[in-house]
């Protein structure tokens, strides 16, 4: 069923654009919608927090994902395991494996894995210093600039953290969705407010590059 979906956007867009956890919002008709509610905008029932997805390595264009980074568990390893043991000590073994990487990790890695070489995904999510980031109960994690600066092999290289479990290796650019009233500063005020103020930066548009290591 994934496949034939795939291989219908492939034919009609010429390009497999993922929008995960959709919900009813799908970015644009040329997106697959991807969540785990079955909503008028979703084409493929999938939950992102069971690895691996339903997609073969390097095969998708491009990844668009809007606020729901922010909502992963940093522990996803219990619902994993109990969606593949048959029995408790299968359970134990399977969480001991699982829990070793946090689910923020597993997330990117799984971007990582099914992003072509040169493929691109488009992060949305609140900014650390807005109120929005702390408002929602359902929010998991504050996110930053610093929040995917470890997804790149060589800072992790530099900084000696290779044993963190991450296999993505992205280049990656940042661009923010500023207040209203801070858009009609100066561009010096912007940048010095951006880094020192709150409420300045609603939220972080985050692009990663899929780095082609062939």
């Amino acid at each position: 069923m994934v496949s034939k979906i795939l291989n219908e956007y492939k034919e009609k867009y010429g390009k497999i654009k993922l929008d995960l956890a959709c919900g009813d919002n799908k970015k644009g008709e040329e997106y697959i919608g991807v969540d785990i509610s079955n909503t008028n905008s979703n084409n493929i029932i999938c939950d992102l927090q069971l690895y691996p997805w339903p997609f073969e390595d390097n095969s998708i264009d491009e990844v668009h994902c809007s606020h729901y980074i922010e909502h992963i568990p940093h522990d996803t390893a219990v619902k994993e395991a109990l969606a593949e043991a048959n029995n408790f000590d299968e359970f134990k073994n399977l969480y001991n494996e699982k829990s070793k990487l946090d689910g923020g990790i597993k997330f990117y890695n799984e971007i990582y894995r099914i992003l072509k070489p040169g493929g691109k995904a488009y992060i949305i999510a609140p900014y650390y210093t807005s109120e929005r980031a702390y408002g929602d109960p359902t929010h998991k994690r504050v996110i930053s600039d610093m929040s995917v600066a470890y997804l790149n092999q060589e800072w992790l290289t530099l900084n000696k953290l290779k044993h963190y479990g991450i296999t993505a290796d992205f280049d990656i650019t940042y661009s923010y969705h500023i207040s209203e009233e801070m858009a009609l500063r100066s561009e010096q005020h912007r940048n010095k407010a951006i880094r020192g103020e709150w409420n300045v930066v609603n939220d972080i548009m985050i692009e990663l590059t899929k780095r082609n290591n062939e």
